[in-house]
């Protein structure tokens, strides 16, 4: 390749996440909302004469081994399905929480994919992307084209994407890495809850459809780890906040605002009073091209 590919891996968000029930092979099965910030790790693919991988950014410490990231495992997963692959030298800068409930990793493994297809000339829409997608984790298929959509089944079965408005937010993550199985562990399950059909796509609408729709993991989260009923409830103080909840299994959490002003004013308020938090402001949602 004549110069570095560069892919974004976006926060992904669970707006909303209905746990129906546990599966045979011992998965459960899932209903979500997902939606993608504009906070992001960074992934760049160049040429290389042994393929490699180096972890950067304010995350890379808790990131682990790099012989064990999904970054590597996408590139294994592609490579059993296309001979001759080429690849090279993965630089990630890790900017996303890890083990945070906003799919950092699974952002980063679709974003490999992604580079690795315009390194070899594959069409995104080759359907060895997507099978080698589903092999790496549950939450890389919803990734690897990330725009707005409804997640069922244990990932592998995705909406068309959505029209879904601009949502300013502050993301806050308490400093906590949570892993999903620990929370499953807690996790008692519940009746009811209501299937996700006609998505609104107008602000305040989509505001009062997901006050019908939760997280049913945020009790088993807490039990796991008490400080995210805190961040909760700094968020809920937070003025002008429309809607507050935690991303997957925790321990994310995010609030909705009307303004971008109003989420720049709360992300300010917190960084100042809790330096051990990881706080951003950002937008969740959107279309490309809309204001």
């Amino acid at each position: 390749m004549n110069a570095p590919l560069l892919e974004k891996a976006p926060a992904k968000i669970n707006l909303s996440l209905r746990v129906l029930g546990r599966r045979a092979d011992g998965y459960h099965e899932l209903e979500s909302l997902v939606a993608f910030a504009d906070v992001a790790d960074a992934l760049r693919l160049q040429g290389g004469a042994e393929d490699s991988l180096e972890i950067t950014g304010p995350f890379a410490a808790k990131s682990g081994p790099a012989a064990d990231n999904l970054v590597l495992k996408a590139l294994a997963a592609l490579r059993g399905r296309i001979d001759g692959l080429k690849a090279g030298c993965f630089l990630l800068e890790k900017n996303l929480p890890v083990a945070a409930g906003i799919g950092g990793g699974s952002a980063d493994a679709a974003a490999a994919l992604r580079a690795l297809a315009r390194a070899n000339n594959i069409a995104l829409t080759d359907p060895r992307l997507m099978t080698a997608a589903r092999s790496i984790g549950a939450d890389v298929p919803v990734c690897l084209d990330p725009r707005s959509r409804v997640m069922r089944g244990v990932g592998e079965l995705l909406s068309e994407p959505l029209d879904l408005p601009r949502l300013p937010a502050v993301l806050v993550n308490p400093g906590v890495a949570l892993a999903t199985r620990d929370v499953f562990a807690n996790f008692a399950a519940q009746k009811g809850g209501r299937d996700l059909v006609d998505v609104p796509a107008r602000f305040d609408a989509l505001i009062e459809f997901l006050c019908r729709h939760k997280n049913d993991l945020t009790d088993a989260a807490v039990a796991c780890v008490p400080a995210i009923g805190g961040v909760i409830e700094r968020l809920r103080a937070s003025p002008g906040n429309r809607l507050v909840r935690m991303s997957g299994s925790g321990p994310t959490c995010f609030a909705l605002f009307n303004s971008t002003d109003e989420a720049a004013a709360a992300a300010k308020r917190l960084n100042s009073e809790q330096e051990n938090w990881w706080v951003c402001a950002t937008i969740i949602g959107g279309a490309p091209g809309k204001s």
